[in-house]
């Protein structure tokens, strides 16, 4: 049968407790050997990288155009002189585009990278809104009132009116921004309404709170404003046979107040 043994109060179990494992640590001439091995790889990604950058791929071999048509191709290319050849990448296309901005015709530009060695540069060009008389000389302008060029026999397929007063009564050499403003406004406005915008033929704003037209066929000044230009003109368009077998001889029309059409002699363009 079993005994059992009286327990031994003397004997106590040994506490032990791991030892630590010291951590040795890489000699020098390990570390300087890894130090060698980055710097190598280092210098390989860097002259990879380089040699990548160099190839014809990404190069610019080929520069495409998208919407330009007034100004010339061999115009534009001639701004871009000198980045045919440089790395695609690398290539500051913003100071590219800026040099663009320096045509007149040019009112925004965008230069897109497309691979293998292309760049796309869509151009938008300004629209021209009139041609402005400024003392003797004309000039093709658009709807800010900016110059776009002098105007000559190469413009003369553009059916747009003349402008006058866009300097005031001082012709000063630069249009006036609220004349320019009232001119543009206008014009937009009937851009969408050939049926009216072929009426004009002259525009003043020489007061920048009222634009006067003279129309096709008409002697009479038109006034209509600074606002709700197609509606006066085609109001004056409807009523035009009645005012002239009732005023035959008019040579001037108001048409800033509502319903009622004020005509009378020649007077100033006041406001």
């Amino acid at each position: 049968m079993p005994v059992s043994a009286p327990a031994d109060r003397r004997f106590r179990r040994a506490r032990v407790r791991p030892g630590r494992r010291k951590l040795r640590w890489p000699g020098w001439w390990t570390v300087a050997r890894v130090a060698v091995l980055v710097a190598i790889a280092g210098l390989g990604l860097e002259r990879a990288i380089d040699g990548a950058l160099a190839s014809g791929a990404l190069k610019v071999t080929r520069i495409a155009l998208q919407g330009h048509d007034r100004v010339s191709q061999d115009e534009v290319l001639g701004l871009l002189d000198g980045l045919a050849g440089q790395s695609l990448l690398r290539t500051d296309l913003e100071q590219w585009r800026r040099k663009l901005l320096t045509s007149p015709w040019v009112a925004d530009a965008e230069i897109r990278r497309t691979f293998p060695g292309t760049l796309t540069v869509v151009i938008r060009e300004r629209q021209p809104m009139g041609v402005a008389r400024i003392r003797e000389d004309l000039f093709l302008i658009d709807a800010t009132g900016d110059v776009i060029d002098a105007f000559g026999p190469e413009y003369a397929g553009f059916d747009l009116p003349i402008i006058d007063g866009l300097t005031g009564r001082d012709e000063e050499v630069e249009a006036d921004a609220a004349r320019a403003r009232l001119a543009g406004r206008l014009m937009r406005e009937l851009a969408g309404l050939p049926g009216l915008a072929n009426e004009v033929s002259q525009i003043d704003v020489t007061d920048a709170r009222n634009a006067v037209l003279v129309l096709e066929g008409d002697e009479a000044l038109v006034s209509v404003g600074v606002e709700r230009f197609a509606e006066r003109l085609q109001a004056y368009l409807d009523v035009r046979p009645l005012v002239r077998e009732q005023a035959p001889g008019a040579s001037y029309v108001d048409l800033r107040y509502d319903e009622r059409v004020f005509v009378g002699p020649s007077q100033s363009n006041g406001g």
